[in-house]
């Protein structure tokens, strides 16, 4: 793709929110926050990706169809429920990223209200040892390759959409997504001519 085209898809881009996510006013807040437009749709793990729409006008990913994304952020309202996934749900917590490890997708661990100060002093609501607590998520992202990134829950949304946007434009410019483009549409020349 061109420069053109590129700055094209990145002006379309829109977020995809997983339908497991619980609609309430805190998340309706956090999707006006994105700042671009956003639809709910079964994402296959974490709980929001980008979309966009390819030079010929199609969109990347399309409606009512289940994706894999190549990103993805799984967020956490703090670091109650994060400890919920390790302990009572580990299993179905540890699925999730396993499906996005073989898809070799990327994954964001987007927690909030939350800091790393906070999970080493055991300043959470559970009563998950600290050391444990603070080993289980370094071992996940050794093992998931994830990155780990604590926030207030007023700052999420625009968090979101950075990362989505930054992840979008370099794959762009890296031509993850030439071959859809072949396959979709024909490229604009909008190169000077001699």
């Amino acid at each position: 793709m061109n420069n053109f085209e590129i700055s094209n898809c990145l002006d379309s881009m829109q977020i995809i929110v997983d339908s497991n996510e619980q609609p309430s006013a805190r998340a309706l807040k956090r999707y006006e926050s994105f700042c671009v437009p956003y639809r709910v749709q079964k994402i296959d793990y974490g709980d929001y990706t980008y979309n966009f729409k390819l030079p010929s006008g199609k969109w990347i990913y399309e409606p009512n169809t289940r994706l894999y994304p190549p990103v993805s952020i799984e967020r956490k309202a703090d670091l109650v429920e994060l400890s919920q996934c390790f302990c009572q749900s580990r299993e179905r917590f540890a699925r999730e990223f396993e499906r996005a490890k073989q898809n070799k997708a990327k994954m964001y661990l987007l927690v909030e209200n939350a800091s790393w100060e906070n999970l080493i002093n055991g300043k959470y609501a559970t009563k998950y040892n600290p050391k444990a607590y603070f080993a289980s998520i370094t071992a996940w992202q050794a093992r998931y390759g994830i990155q780990t990134i604590f926030c207030k829950q007023e700052t999420s949304g625009k968090i979101i959409k950075e990362i989505l946007y930054r992840e979008l434009k370099e794959r762009l410019e890296k031509g993850y997504y030439d071959s859809e483009v072949e396959k979709n549409g024909i490229s604009i020349d909008v190169s000077c001519g001699s």
